[in-house]
């Protein structure tokens, strides 16, 4: 089966401007799937666009299927920054007769967009969809660190009616299925007025990550270490506060204000290790005078900002760029090492590998913060560590 027959082909003409696109905007940049299907090759394109129309798992948020295209009319204006783009928009993936055959496409429009190293952008859609972006990686047999950008952990109980996932539960299905290849899973933004205490709990348990938006919101930066670490990113447009992104039926007072959604969207970017990207939960029904769609296409372009300034500075390899540092636990347990890349001023922690777990590697490494570092050197053990070592048993 061709990946062109999950896909609608494009009507450029419902996006494009009345006078056309200018030389320096994208949307003469980019290869539309218009007549004839793209032929995906390694290295033409780096970055591919894609919608998926389907919002029947939206829990109170019906119309946003219909988002990617409001997207692009405002995506494709903007100007092209000061790198060469290798971008292609595959089109949309309709609506399949049940939601199981649209996880099904998705999944594996991903996963083949992966195997040809291009990054795949999904413009949902419900979040619901995060779980077909995530079963994209099942092929690829390596452990999937997982980060979601939203105001709750979508972990509340399942319905009956049958659906395989919806956009409060979907995380349920991550957390169950089988294989179970989630090696960490971190929340950006959660506010606890949403979140009942039992998941907190499971989220302890699991040793994952958990940031309320007071944390991220007073020092965005951050998000960076935690946003490096991921495969994958899932971002709700419901994270971000109403009044600068109204366009979700859910959409609430407080949230990430618009640039700090732009930040959160270049570091994704910006990491080397990150595979996929998905934007869910835009309602253009909900839109007043365009603007939610103009932030979501600032929030991708600076995905690509991001993506064309990435350092390539993991793996961390030759030694040469990089300075170790080690710190003594007060306890005398032992020493701590931390990496720090000369090009980019990123940092790194490693945690050695429990005895017996793996026999090819020695040590985990993991991103962090300088200020873990401080911790380390004032003889205390950075709380970060100790949760991966957790996960590593």
């Amino acid at each position: 089966m061709s990946l062109s027959d999950f896909f609608s082909p494009l009507n450029v003409n419902k996006f494009s401007p009345k006078a056309g696109f200018y030389t320096s905007q994208l949307g003469l940049k980019t290869v539309f799937f218009a007549d004839t299907f793209p032929e995906l090759v390694e290295n033409e394109y780096d970055i591919a666009i894609f919608g998926v129309q389907d919002d029947r798992a939206a829990v109170n948020n019906e119309g946003c299927g219909l988002g990617p295209d409001y997207f692009r009319s405002q995506f494709y204006v903007l100007n092209e920054g000061a790198y060469n783009s290798k971008l292609v928009d595959l089109g949309n993936i309709k609506a399949g007769a049940t939601i199981s055959d649209t996880y099904v496409a998705v999944k594996t429009v991903v996963a083949e967009l992966m195997k040809l190293n291009i990054v795949p952008v999904i413009i949902g859609g419900g979040q619901d969809l995060t779980y077909a972006q995530y079963l994209g990686y099942e092929e690829l047999e390596q452990k999937v660190d997982l980060v979601v950008v939203d105001s709750k952990f979508d972990l509340d109980e399942e319905d009956q009616e049958g659906l395989a996932a919806k956009s409060d539960t979907y995380l349920n299905k991550i957390l169950l299925h089988q294989p179970n290849y989630l090696f960490n899973f971190s929340n950006i933004g959660y506010q606890t007025y949403f979140v009942n205490q039992d998941s907190l709990k499971v989220m302890s348990k699991l040793y994952f990550d958990v940031h309320r938006l007071g944390e991220c919101t007073q020092d965005i930066s951050m998000t960076e270490p935690v946003i490096r670490n991921a495969n994958m990113v899932s971002f709700d447009i419901g994270a971000i506060r109403s009044s600068d992104a109204g366009a979700n039926a859910n959409a609430g007072p407080n949230g990430f204000y618009g640039e700090q959604a732009c930040r959160i969207a270049r570091y994704a970017g910006m990491s080397d290790k990150l595979s996929s990207i998905g934007f869910y939960e835009f309602n253009p029904a909900f839109d007043t005078n365009g603007q939610t769609a103009m932030l979501l296409a600032q929030m991708v372009w600076y995905f690509m900002d991001g993506f064309y300034n990435r350092k390539k500075d993991f793996p961390l390899t030759p030694k040469s760029h990089y300075l170790i540092y080690r710190a003594s636990l007060s306890d005398g347990t032992g020493e701590m090492l931390f990496v720090k890349s000369k090009k980019s001023d990123r940092w790194w922690m490693q945690v050695p590998y429990p005895a017996g777990i793996s026999e090819n590697e020695r040590f985990h490494l993991v991103p962090c913060r300088y200020d873990d570092y401080t911790t380390a050197v004032n003889g205390e053990m950075p709380d970060l560590w100790w949760r991966t070592y957790q996960k590593l048993l």
